[in-house]
């Protein structure tokens, strides 16, 4: 990451961050507050930006976890999966708070991520593909139809198809059950 500092990438990617804030609280002040404490925390762990290779992906998950630890503490970890709003883009595995866990949370969440994980490995090859392109390799829409040699149309159409049939395959999982509900 030699020359890169925090100064350019607060420029480069200061709007990414505040839409993704946007899109995550859906509030203009609670979205200004968020990206705060993402910088915030950007600004503290810059030591850590000298082994990065994909910033956007290190800032989209210093997003999502200060978004997790500010909002999602007192929501219930079995409503995280299932009910996640469908306008959403998250990872599902990033559905499950990590503010200080428990043993009982660690043991539940590394439950969920083999479950989920397993039905991922279920999926057609073109949907599992396209879920790993966008929400593991973080890859934008644009990214993806490159490399598949599609359309964007058809790359959101996957995206919604895959999270679709990992739901239905989630909620039909017996051993799922205990911690995911239809809502």
């Amino acid at each position: 990451m030699a020359g890169r500092n925090i100064e350019t990438i607060y420029e480069e990617y200061e709007r990414f961050i505040y839409h993704l804030c946007l899109k995550l609280t859906r509030n203009k002040d609670e979205a200004e507050d968020l990206m705060q404490d993402v910088w915030l925390k950007v600004v503290r762990n810059e030591k850590s930006l000298e082994g990065v290779d994909h910033v956007k992906a290190w800032l989209t998950t210093i997003c999502m976890n200060t978004f997790r630890d500010r909002y999602r503490k007192t929501v219930r970890r079995s409503q995280h999966v299932m009910e996640q709003p469908e306008t959403l883009d998250v990872p599902i595995l990033d559905l499950v708070p990590c503010a200080e866990p428990t043993a009982d949370d660690l043991l539940e969440r590394d439950d969920i991520r083999h479950i989920v994980q397993s039905k991922l490995d279920e999926l057609d090859g073109i949907y599992r593909k396209t879920v790993l392109y966008f929400y593991v390799n973080q890859y934008s829409l644009n990214e993806i139809a490159e490399l598949m040699k599609v359309s964007i149309g058809t790359v959101k159409s996957r995206l919604f198809r895959a999270k679709q049939r990992l739901k239905e395959m989630v909620l039909l999982d017996e051993q799922a059950e205990g911690y995911v509900t239809a809502g």
